[in-house]
């Protein structure tokens, strides 16, 4: 989690800003020590939503991308982008003269080979009128074995030479289909119905096999692809809750499932694609996009719950561990908002101690814990104030959606906001508790 422990870095030294100026306030009539201020939030008991969360790419809904599967000059392009159309639609018309003669060669072609086959049909029933007579003749002993022979061979070659001529026809058909087929190609049309983009064609442009020309799809239904690796495909499912974020609408999460896992691992990778559909109604989802995607596959057992920046490795022992307020017992207030001008107040000199921890189950947020109970208040943003100290502490008592919403924060986000002294919680204790 490195991301939090940037933020508390900055947090720690508005805290410094904010501890001195309380205890300018507090200790104005006398000489009294100046105490490190930390802010700590209450431990809880409780399940941790087990999450993945790994990154995806958007495509659109049955999306596709258009070759030409001819290679001919464009005359005429038919669409824009941005633009809907329906499976069928005229794209793009391709200069045609070329198919045309081609076509009108082959079909000249097949009719030469339809009359050479009459031809060879005359022939050979000619041939067989004659053997019928031959034969007659012979039954009556009234020509020669040798003459039999003669017309039976002129026969063979005129049955070989009808059955040529029909081949010749059919390979003529098939050049004709195949030219006709080309020149259906000369106008290219949208195989299915969706929204135009990613244009890449002009008039006068030679298109070829290898050029994209456009790409359509579905934006009102939109795929999510993420990547899972050969272990994830033992807790990850289809079925399984999904959450997809994005820095380009912050304020709305879509829920959806993981709809289809390949069960093919990628050479070299080992690592396999899953599919999630999203309904895109209000097209926040653009094809390209990247996402966070957040899979929910079940919970922890039951623990100890912290933030995962009241985990501490102290610098002096590497023991990981948290602080722990001993005798902060009296009730206060958890604050979800700091005004640097005003600032909430802080408790009295209280006793901190650092317990170590092990970590049981951990989540995106927060972390399941032994060595901590049920209710203590931890400290989570100023750990480095007390590391040297004599194991006393200013502190302020903090909500723990104003913590959770601190560590989601990017640094300079955070640095902005202290800066503004308007750093206030998006979310309260009751979206933490409806996680747990």
């Amino acid at each position: 989690m490195q991301l939090h422990f940037k933020n508390l870095s900055i947090l720690t030294l508005l805290l410094m800003l904010l501890g001195c100026s309380n205890s300018e306030n507090n200790n104005s009539d006398n000489s009294s020590e100046v105490l490190p201020s930390v802010e700590a939030v209450k431990a809880r008991f409780g399940a941790l939503p087990l999450e993945e969360r790994l990154s995806g790419i958007v495509t659109a809904g049955n999306q596709v991308e258009i070759f030409p599967r001819i290679s001919a000059p464009i005359e005429e392009v038919l669409v824009k982008n941005g633009e809907r159309v329906e499976k069928g639609d005229l794209l793009v018309r391709l200069r045609s003269r070329e198919f045309e003669d081609r076509l009108r060669q082959a079909q000249a072609n097949l009719r030469i080979n339809q009359a050479r086959a009459k031809q060879a049909k005359a022939a050979l029933d000619q041939l067989t009128a004659q053997l019928e007579r031959q034969q007659e003749l012979a039954d009556r002993d009234l020509i020669s074995d040798l003459e039999m022979e003669q017309i039976r061979s002129q026969y063979d070659a005129a049955e070989a030479n009808y059955e040529l001529a029909r081949a010749q026809i059919d390979q003529a058909e098939s050049t004709v289909s195949e030219q006709r087929e080309a020149l259906g190609q000369t106008e290219i049309r949208a195989p299915i119905h969706g929204t135009v983009g990613q244009r890449d064609v002009e008039v006068g442009m030679q298109a070829n096999t290898a050029n994209r020309l456009f790409t359509i799809g579905n934006l009102d239904n939109s795929k999510v692809t993420i990547n899972l690796t050969e272990k994830m495909l033992n807790y990850i499912e289809t079925g399984q809750t999904v959450r997809v974020y994005s820095e380009n609408f912050p304020d709305t999460v879509i829920t959806a499932e993981v709809d289809r896992i390949s069960p093919f691992l990628e050479a070299g990778s080992f690592s396999t694609v899953a599919e999630i559909e999203v309904e895109n109604d209000d097209r926040l989802l653009l094809p390209g996009m990247f996402v966070t995607v957040d899979v929910l596959y079940g919970e922890s057992e039951q623990a100890t719950i912290v933030p995962l920046s009241a985990i501490y490795r102290h610098p002096r022992t590497g023991v990981t561990g948290a602080y722990v307020a001993k005798d902060f017992g009296f009730e206060m207030e958890p604050v979800i908002q700091v005004d640097a001008n005003n600032p909430p107040p802080l408790s009295e000199p209280t006793n901190v101690e650092f317990v170590p921890v092990t970590v049981v189950a951990k989540g995106r947020e927060a972390a399941g814990v032994t060595g901590v109970r049920n209710e203590q208040w931890v400290v989570t943003v100023g750990q480095n104030l007390m590391v040297g100290s004599d194991g006393k502490a200013k502190i302020r008592a903090t909500a723990w959606g104003r913590i959770l919403s601190m560590q989601s924060m990017r640094p300079e986000d955070l640095l902005r906001e202290v800066m503004d002294g308007n750093l206030i919680s998006s979310r309260d204790d009751s979206t933490f508790n409806q996680s747990l």
